[in-house]
């Protein structure tokens, strides 16, 4: 069963051809396209996609106003979002994940990325642009709220701290199965809790509390670490 999506970007070359990428991916339809951010929430709402991959600079209402409105913390049932950016260190972005959005691409991301993120999202997953994923969340942590970070309901395990620090570095439930030697349900399990403990909405905000609280360490993560 295709994956049906809404594309919002202001610029009619780009929508065109982010329609044109994931439209010839296999299980991917785009049902709907938007120029702005205001008639994006209509359709989504209307429609119900299964993931919305929308522009952060959009005229009227932008992409940040968007998904909070389809996303947010007060949503009763909130849909996938997938913000799709220039990388400038837009501070657009923080807002945008802090207002419910699953990930995030740079525009020059490869269809392959592209589709990656979007079955992504359509699963309750994430896929953060791995390239720039420890680079822009600490970006995002320095830029954040001055007051202390939330504390767990209750204290994380070894076991969940190391779940923790690989979701921060941009893993796949895959990834982080094979680096820590257990199976890729009991990553699930680990993630659920994860969230469960910090509130979180999903494995990006994991990853945003991981920075808050300085449990990633410089020169981790894809873009140019070691990995084990």
């Amino acid at each position: 069963m295709s994956v049906r999506v809404v594309v919002a970007d202001d610029q009619e070359i780009v929508r065109t051809g982010l329609t044109m990428i994931l439209n010839a991916q296999p299980e991917i339809e785009v049902i709907g396209e938007a120029a702005d951010g205001r008639r994006a929430v209509e359709l989504a709402r209307r429609l119900r996609p299964d993931v919305c991959l929308f522009d952060i600079r959009m005229p009227g209402m932008d992409g940040i106003e968007a998904t909070r409105a389809l996303a947010g913390p007060t949503v009763d049932d909130p849909l996938a979002v997938v913000v799709i950016t220039t990388f400038d260190l837009d501070d657009y972005v923080y807002a945008a994940l802090r207002a419910g959005a699953r990930g995030f691409l740079l525009k020059d991301a490869g269809p392959d990325l592209l589709a990656q993120a979007v079955h992504a999202a359509a699963n309750g997953d994430a896929l953060i642009a791995p390239s720039i994923t420890t680079r822009l969340l600490r970006a995002f942590a320095d830029a954040g709220p001055s007051g202390p970070p939330r504390q767990p309901i209750e204290a994380l395990t070894d076991r969940e701290e190391q779940v923790l620090a690989t979701v921060a570095r941009g893993r796949t439930n895959s990834e982080i199965a094979a680096e820590l030697y257990i199976t890729l349900s009991t990553v699930k399990t680990h993630i659920a809790s994860l969230m469960a403990k910090l509130g979180a909405r999903n494995r990006v905000e994991i990853a945003m509390w991981a920075y808050e609280t300085n449990r990633v360490t410089h020169g981790s993560g894809r873009d140019g670490s070691a990995r084990r």
